[in-house]
């Protein structure tokens, strides 16, 4: 009898760390760039909040903000190895990977305004972007609106003109450095990371980006202009690692899926106004001028920037324009 009771003691042991195992949570590790306080940041808050309630606990949703596990540059590799499970780049992010139609969501004045954006987004062209993720490993989950972009730097941009010579950070996109080209400057690809040292050194002169990260990224304080042009947009995909996701039990996944749609709506629907506060502080912050463009100097921009659509086909092929077009109903060229 002894020796029977030390065997079943001996086999609970031996089954305690595969019982502790099957009950400790499902890790997914979410890195971003920016900083909590932005519709990115609140959004990735929601989504954590929301899967680990929707799951009882069953998951743990770890959020790195403001490149503190990876850079803009690295993130994306990252995901393809599993270093980490989620992120939320810009859809600039996805050429290097040779997925250059993201490109096209950033050719200037595509969208009139959010509600335009949301519309194609969760429509024919959100779908079809997608699905060329998925030969690389990844699986896109969602889209989040971060408003359009402003452009800075340390003299008023008004015109074409005063483009001329200054050297912009971009994000990445060919679309954009286009376009930065047409208006006469100097674009240069740099990590979020690096901007607000690389203005406040002179390294670059100016940047474009939402109200959003001018404020929380502290942008404002290096720049003594900011135009208020809205001339692109920027939106994030949430993508995920697709051995990682398709490994999940069904009904995690399910209750993921409604985790991340119901963070969808929350960020989408706080996008503007969090732009709109953001653009109000700014402002009280008496530190940068804000400038608004007369309806002669938008059309003077446009005009400028329009052989972007011309030159755009070569870069990410007639199909995802003719998706957006269709979609939009823009002319391309």
């Amino acid at each position: 009898m002894h020796k029977l009771l030390l065997a079943v003691a001996a086999a609970a042991f031996a089954l305690a760390p595969s019982i502790a195992q099957a009950q400790s949570p499902i890790v997914i590790k979410f890195s971003h760039v920016v900083a909590n306080d932005t519709p990115k940041g609140k959004g990735a808050l929601k989504f954590k909040e929301l899967a680990e309630k929707y799951t009882d606990g069953k998951v743990k949703v770890e959020i790195y903000p403001n490149s503190t596990l990876y850079k803009d540059k690295e993130e994306i590799e990252a995901l393809q190895l599993g270093s980490v499970q989620m992120l939320a780049p810009s859809t600039a992010k996805f050429a290097p990977l040779g997925v250059k139609e993201f490109e096209a969501l950033d050719l200037p004045w595509l969208f009139k305004d959010d509600a335009t954006y949301s519309s194609a987004m969760k429509g024919t062209v959100g779908k079809w972007l997608f699905q060329k993720l998925e030969t690389k490993g990844i699986t896109g989950l969602a889209y989040w609106d971060n408003g359009f972009h402003m452009v800075s730097s340390n003299r008023p941009l008004m015109k074409p003109t005063d483009f001329q010579g200054q050297k912009f950070r971009i994000s990445g996109s060919k679309v954009a450095d286009q376009y930065f080209r047409l208006m006469g400057s100097i674009p240069q690809i740099m990590a979020f990371s690096e901007v607000y040292q690389a203005l406040q050194t002179g390294v670059v002169d100016g940047c474009e980006n939402t109200a959003s990260n001018y404020l929380t990224q502290k942008f404002y304080e290096v720049q003594k202009d900011i135009t208020v042009s809205y001339h692109a947009h920027l939106q994030y995909a949430v993508i995920v690692n697709s051995k990682f996701w398709s490994g999940l039990p069904p009904d995690i996944r399910t209750q993921l899926d409604k985790a991340m749609n119901d963070a969808t709506d929350y960020t989408n629907s706080i996008a503007r106004k969090e732009n709109e506060d953001a653009l109000a502080e700014i402002k009280k912050t008496g530190k940068t001028t804000l400038h608004y463009l007369s309806d002669a100097d938008r059309k003077a921009w446009q005009e400028a920037m329009q052989p972007t659509y011309k030159w755009a086909k070569g870069r990410v092929g007639q199909e995802v324009l003719d998706l957006i077009s269709k979609e939009l109903d823009v002319k391309m060229n």
